[in-house]
């Protein structure tokens, strides 16, 4: 499993998690959950495998959040499945919504594209995420699994530059880089070492 723990409590309003993922077995889908909760999920799906279309309940019944179909053990080799999982909202003390994109492709049979909303009927805020494969028992090297915190409009985020000015800001994890392309001003919002 992939968990991320110690979510940040404030300077986000929202959650994206972006998946690349396959699995180690044959059949299955890629499920979650919130801070290791396995009650009150329900799905409504729509998917399509460009032959059919249709829709459902989801696989993960109420114990899981139904993140979609993941690249499996059979599919083309070095096809990873791809998901985006969205959550509006994840700090309020209302139950979650969730929205998430997935696809998935094996050259030999076909194409997958499932579209899930998600409803974690709970009131806590959401610390942290896991991530599992239905049918176990791992994910393949080469998984990979990008948290990111969304903060909107009039939000100081968590990690946000203590200074303006350049044309392109870039943060590397340790520092804040300022490019400036033309002639500007850099203006520090608080005391820096630079």
């Amino acid at each position: 499993s992939v968990t991320f723990a110690s979510i940040p409590q404030t300077g986000y309003t929202d959650l994206k998690v972006v998946v690349r993922a396959r699995g180690t077995t044959n059949g299955g889908a890629l499920f979650a959950r919130f801070n290791s909760s396995s009650t009150g999920y329900s799905t409504k799906q729509l998917f399509g495998d460009g032959a059919s279309t249709g829709s459902g309940a989801g696989g993960g019944g109420t114990s899981y959040v139904d993140c979609g179909i993941m690249g499996q053990s059979t599919d083309t080799a070095n096809t990873f499945s791809n998901q985006e999982i969205y959550i509006p909202n994840y700090t309020s003390s209302n139950n979650k919504s969730v929205s998430v994109d997935s696809v998935n492709e094996n050259n030999a049979t076909g194409a997958y594209a499932i579209l899930n909303a998600v409803l974690w009927s709970n009131s806590a805020a959401i610390t942290s995420v896991t991530f599992t494969p239905q049918n176990g028992p791992s994910f393949v090297a080469n998984s990979t699994f990008s948290l990111y915190g969304l903060a909107a409009l009039g939000t100081t985020p968590v990690i946000a530059p203590k200074a303006s000015g350049g044309n392109i800001i870039d943060f590397d994890g340790t520092y804040w880089i300022h490019t400036f392309l033309t002639s500007g001003t850099f203006t520090p919002s608080t005391g820096l070492s630079c």
